[in-house]
């Protein structure tokens, strides 16, 4: 019982406004995320240049994307109409899928040093460090630009990401989007 609170209680955590009754089944995810197959792949690794690689984000963070598209306090025209249709389980099923899978980076030669603002929190290799923080291997530039400047303007808000933002100017967002761009990403399928 004590055991069952405890990770009913780290999931609330982790998972935003996902309940803790939710228990996650990667399976059913994966049968859901063949709506996200067009953008994101059915393993998370995304199949347009706009879209972002989700495969072995951490569960906490997709969850709590999911759930920011479903009730409106992050929009994209895509994904707001796609999760409003979202249960707490659903959303619980497609971070597990995901979130089950492994992202490996790999540093080319034109990506030896990562952008000291984002090492702290997205590694030195753009693998994100905690459970809210997502991996930024290997996202194209355009999707990492785009992403900044929606920071920099308000468009997106987060209380690190907004302040950081904030300061940068078009070129040195341009730079570390061409640093994340040049990483090479892997990620493996579920077991």
């Amino acid at each position: 019982m004590i055991r069952a609170l405890f990770l009913g209680l780290g999931g609330v955590i982790l998972a935003g406004a996902v309940s803790a009754e939710t228990a996650a089944d990667p399976a059913e995810g994966r049968k859901l995320a063949g709506q996200c197959r067009t953008c994101h792949g059915i393993d998370g690794f995304a199949k347009i240049p706009i879209a972002p690689h989700i495969g072995g984000e951490p569960a906490g963070y997709l969850a709590a994307q999911l759930t920011a598209f479903r009730d409106g306090s992050r929009t994209h025209e895509m994904m707001s109409v796609v999760a409003q249709s979202l249960s707490d389980q659903q959303i619980a099923d497609l971070a597990a899928w995901f979130a089950s899978h492994t992202a490996t980076a790999t540093l080319t030669a034109d990506a030896s040093d990562a952008p000291d603002l984002c090492v702290a929190c997205h590694g030195a290799d753009g693998i994100g460090q905690m459970d809210d923080v997502p991996n930024l291997a290997g996202e194209t530039n355009i999707y990492i630009e785009t992403q900044l400047k929606a920071f920099r303007i308000g468009k997106r808000t987060h209380e690190v990401m907004s302040a950081i933002a904030a300061d940068l100017t078009d070129a040195e967002i341009r730079a570390a989007a061409d640093w994340y761009a040049a990483v090479r990403i892997e990620i493996s399928t579920a077991p």
